[in-house]
C-alpha cells in the first residue's frame, strides 16, 4: 500500500482529519431506501449487510429539489444549494433571458472537498456515471476526474488518467444500463488496487430506479452487482460511506398511466399568459423521466397577483406546497437570483411539468417513476466502520446526506 496522506483539510467552513486508510464515498443515485430493504430481505447484498451490522446505517435527509446535480453539488461541498449555487439541472439565468442547463462548474459558487483533499495530498479520484456531473465534482480538483459514459474518450491532460478502458477491463457502457454504474464501481476497485487513488468520489446513474421498482428481479441483481463491488472495497481497507442524491417513486394513476399536471398549462388556462415554467429537472438523459419531476419553478410577468396565483395553486389536487420567492428560498435553502417567482411541489405519485408539448412520454423506457419533491427527500446513509461518540449524537439530530464525507472521514476514528 502506498503512502497515504492524513494532513487535515478544510472545505466551506467544515475541517477533514481523514485516517492512514482509503475513504470511498458512493452516491447511490436514485437508491430510496426500500430498494435497499427489499435486497437485503432477499440476501442479496451480504457485503452492505455486513457494512450495516459492523458500521451505521440511518436515514438522512437530502437537498431539495431532489435531483441529481443539486445534491451532487451539495455532497462535493458540504453545504446546501443556497451555498453552493446549483439549483437544478436546468434554470432560467433571467441576466442573459435564457433557459440553460446547470451543468458547468461556473455554476458553482463553494470550493469542493474533493480538491481540497487533493491539496493536502490526497489521491483523489472522481468517477461519475453521467458526464453532466463530471465538470462541478471537479472543479479547481488536482486529481482525477471522468465519467462512464466517455470512457473512451478520457484522456491524461483533460481527465488526469488515460486508457481508462484498459486500466480497468471495461468497455464503455451505454448510459442507459445497470452497467454505467456498475462501471463507476469497478473502476473504483480498480483505482485501489492500483494505488491510483485513495480518496474516491463514485456517483452512480438511476436509470435502473427510474425504470424498475424495487422487487424486481432486474433491480435485485443490479444491486447484488454493486454489493460485489462494495465486498471488494472492504477488503482493500476501504472506510466506505454511501448514500443517495435522492429516492424514486411511481408517478402514475391506478391505471398505470402517467400523473402529470402541465403548470403553465393550467396557469394560461386560469389567469391568461405571462408565466414562464422551469423544470429544473429537464437534463439529457430523456428515457429516465422525459424531464418531469415533482417540483417545478414559475417566473411570472405581474408578480402583484403573486399571491392570488400561489393561493390558487395551493388548492389544486396533487400540490403539495407552494411558495413565494422569499419563503421558499429559506424553507427550500434555495439561491434567490437563481430561482423563481413561485415553487411548486407536488405529492407522492404525481409529478408537474410545463406543457404537454414539452414532454414526450414515449421516450420513457417503461412506466414513470421519478423524484425531485419531498417525497424523495429523504435518503439511506450507511457508513461500513463503527461512529464514533460524537457522530452517533449527530446521527440522531437532522443529518443531511451532503454529511457523508464528514460522517464518513470525521466520524469513523
Amino acid at each position: 500500500m502506498h503512502h497515504i496522506s492524513i494532513t487535515p483539510f478544510s472545505a466551506n467552513g467544515i475541517t477533514y482529519t481523514p485516517s492512514a486508510k482509503p475513504i470511498v464515498v458512493i452516491c447511490m443515485d436514485g437508491s430510496a431506501d426500500e430498494y435497499l430493504d427489499t435486497t437485503l430481505a432477499h440476501d442479496r447484498m451480504p457485503n452492505l449487510k455486513k457494512m450495516i451490522l459492523q458500521g451505521y446505517r440511518g436515514m438522512v435527509r437530502g437537498a431539495l429539489p431532489s435531483f441529481t446535480n443539486v445534491n451532487n453539488a451539495s455532497i462535493v461541498t458540504g453545504v446546501s444549494p443556497a451555498v453552493h449555487g446549483i439549483c437544478g439541472n436546468f434554470f432560467y439565468d433571467a441576466e442573459k433571458d435564457e433557459e440553460v442547463m446547470m451543468n458547468a462548474s461556473a455554476y458553482l459558487r463553494a470550493e469542493t472537498l474533493l480538491a481540497a483533499a487533493a491539496d493536502a495530498g490526497r489521491k483523489v479520484a472522481v468517477i461519475t456515471a453521467k458526464e453532466k456531473l463530471r465538470d462541478i465534482l471537479s472543479h479547481q480538483l488536482t486529481g482525477i476526474a471522468f465519467s462512464a459514459e466517455k470512457a473512451a474518450q478520457v484522456n491524461l491532460e483533460t481527465h488526469g488518467i488515460e486508457n481508462v478502458e484498459t486500466l480497468t477491463r471495461q468497455k464503455t457502457p451505454a448510459i442507459y444500463s445497470a452497467d454505467a454504474s456498475l462501471f463507476v464501481l469497478k473502476a473504483g476497485v480498480s483505482l485501489l488496487k492500483q494505488g491510483v487513488a485513495d480518496f474516491l468520489y463514485l456517483s452512480l446513474t438511476d436509470y435502473m430506479q427510474h425504470t424498475y421498482a424495487p422487487d424486481t428481479e432486474e433491480s435485485l441483481a443490479f444491486y447484488e452487482a454493486q454489493d460485489a463491488e462494495f465486498g471488494k472495497m472492504l477488503q482493500l481497507g476501504a472506510i466506505i460511506g454511501a448514500t443517495a442524491d435522492h429516492g424514486m417513486n411511481a408517478k402514475v394513476k391506478a391505471d398505470g398511466s402517467p400523473n402529470v399536471l402541465f403548470i403553465e398549462t393550467m396557469l394560461t388556462e386560469k389567469f391568461g399568459k405571462g408565466f414562464r415554467v422551469i423544470c429544473p429537472i429537464t437534463d439529457p438523459y430523456v428515457k429516465h423521466h422525459g424531464a418531469l419531476g415533482s417540483y417545478v419553478v414559475v417566473h411570472m410577468d405581474d408578480i402583484s397577483r403573486i399571491d392570488e396565483v400561489k393561493n390558487w395553486l395551493t388548492l389544486q389536487p396533487g400540490i403539495t406546497e407552494v411558495y413565494d420567492k422569499k419563503t421558499g428560498c429559506h424553507i427550500l435553502e434555495q439561491p434567490a437570483d437563481r430561482s423563481g417567482d413561485l415553487f411548486v411541489l407536488s405529492g407522492r405519485d404525481v409529478v408537474v411539468g410545463k406543457t404537454a408539448a414539452h414532454h414526450d412520454l414515449n421516450a420513457l423506457d417503461g412506466t414513470l417513476r421519478s423524484h425531485g419533491g419531498r417525497y424523495e427527500e429523504m435518503v439511506p446513509m450507511v457508513i461500513s466502520h463503527p461512529l464514533n461518540t460524537i457522530y452517533k449524537l449527530k446521527a440522531q439530530g437532522d443529518p443531511r446526506n451532503f454529511d457523508i464525507f464528514d460522517f464518513t472521514v470525521n466520524g469513523t476514528q
